[in-house]
C-alpha cells in the first residue's frame, strides 16, 4: 500500500493504466463480438480519455471512499496485509465499475430513453471482468 502522496499518485496511475486498459479491450471485443489482434490496437484509442477520467475519480472521490468503506472492515493494525489489500481492491471495483460504466456509455453508446439500462447492462457485464481482473491480475 502507498505510504506517501507521490507512492499513492503513481500507483494509481499504475493502475488505471493496467484495469482501463483490460476493460477497454473488454468492452471492445463485447461490442464487436470477439477478441481479435485489431482490438489490442483499437484500446489505445480509448485508453487516454478512459485513463483521464479514471485517474481523475480514483485520486479524488473513489479512493478516497473505497480506503474509508475498506478499513470500516478490515482493521489495518489487526488484519493481514492481503486481507487489508483485498477488501480495498474490491471496495475500489465496487465504487469504480458503475462510475466507468457510465463514463463509457454516456461516451460510447449514447444519450437516450434507454440511457439507463445501458448503463446497468455495462455495469453488470463489467463488473466480473474488472473484480477477477483487478484481484487476481493487477
Amino acid at each position: 500500500m502507498p505510504k506517501t502522496k507521490f507512492q499513492d499518485v503513481i500507483f494509481t496511475l499504475l493502475m488505471v493504466v493496467v484495469m482501463v486498459y483490460a476493460l477497454v479491450v473488454y468492452n471492445i471485443s463485447l461490442d464487436r463480438g470477439g477478441l481479435t489482434n485489431e482490438v489490442f490496437v483499437m484500446a489505445f484509442g480509448e485508453l487516454v480519455i478512459m485513463g483521464i477520467a479514471a485517474f481523475l475519480l480514483e485520486m479524488f472521490l473513489a479512493g478516497p471512499l473505497a480506503k474509508k468503506l475498506a478499513f470500516s472492515i478490515a482493521d489495518q493494525g489487526k488484519d493481514r496485509q492481503i486481507v487489508v489489500i483485498l477488501v480495498v481492491s474490491a471496495m475500489t471495483v465496487c465504487i469504480m465499475c458503475p462510475l466507468m460504466s457510465l463514463i463509457a456509455t454516456l461516451l460510447f453508446k449514447g444519450v437516450d430513453s434507454q440511457v439507463v439500462a445501458k448503463w446497468l447492462q455495462t455495469t453488470v457485464l463489467n463488473f466480473p471482468m474488472a473484480f477477477c481482473w483487478q484481484i487476481f491480475f493487477a
